[in-house]
């Protein structure tokens, strides 16, 4: 296979067993280092329930990311534009940010919205919003370049995570972020592999790492983005930085009275 990411030439790095039966090639590539299983044939399968329910690490996944995403607008953004979660799942993450007080919005068509209700963007709301987050995505798309073209739509300043792949590469069964019981996870990404993502539309990028990443129109210093990562750094900015939450003006909107 060639690499999904930047066209060279991959080999056949390990097989695993996913979703408890079907054993699978796993294949990396020999420049860039991206993993990607085989044409997954499973993922109707695999998507019968859009969350898995060995994701007990949700809800701490989400109050640990809104805290950094909340010190990334703080430092970049515009506190007071509009923000769009790609694949926002049951809608956690973005209830948690509009009671920070941030303008945001999900969009998921594969998922149920639980927490919410009345703040789902259409798939053309088009270019309009200040930054998409999208967390826990990047692992999922089969189709890297077309994934990140779709999430660019809504906006050219993406922050996201994913976990990079560890440098000695380690195969499926010795790296827990292979998630083989759920079969989802099909991508999985080395620095350079997004570094050419966002160089193929033309933008910049930035990491802290390990798992928290910005695709950008602005041309940011690492050691920068870095910093604004660091927790204590976080928690300075967002104190500085604090916002009105907009729970009472959801409430009025959705049921015509204040609280």
């Amino acid at each position: 296979m060639l690499c999904k990411v930047c066209d060279r030439q991959t080999h056949e790095f390990a097989k695993a067993e996913i979703l408890h039966q079907y054993v699978i090639q796993y294949y990396r590539c020999s420049d860039c280092g991206f993993i990607q299983t085989e044409e997954p044939y499973w993922l109707e399968e695999a998507y019968s329930d859009a969350i898995i329910s060995t994701d007990i690490g949700l809800v701490r996944r989400n109050m640990k990311i809104a805290k950094r995403a909340q010190a990334v607008i703080n430092a970049f953004f515009h506190g007071q534009a509009s923000y769009l979660d790609y694949g926002g799942g049951y809608g956690l993450f973005v209830r948690m940010m509009r009671d920070l007080g941030y303008d945001f919005y999900r969009f998921d068509p594969y998922c149920e919205n639980l927490f919410a209700k009345g703040l789902d963007a259409g798939p053309d709301a088009g270019s309009s919003y200040e930054l998409v987050t999208a967390f826990e995505v990047f692992e999922h798309l089969a189709e890297p370049r077309e994934g990140l073209k779709k999430i660019s739509r809504f906006s050219r300043n993406i922050l996201f995570s994913t976990e990079l792949v560890p440098a000695h590469a380690p195969k499926p069964g010795t790296w827990w972020y292979y998630a083989l019981e759920g079969g989802q996870h099909v991508s999985l990404h080395t620095m350079r592999s997004l570094q050419i993502l966002a160089s193929r539309l033309g933008l910049n990028y930035v990491s802290n790492g390990r798992s928290l990443h910005l695709i950008t129109e602005m041309k940011l210093p690492k050691h920068i983005f870095r910093l604004a990562m660091k927790q204590p750094v976080a928690g300075v900015l967002n104190r500085i930085y604090r916002r009105k939450s907009l729970l009472g003006s959801d409430y009025q909107r959705l049921t015509g009275h204040a609280i």
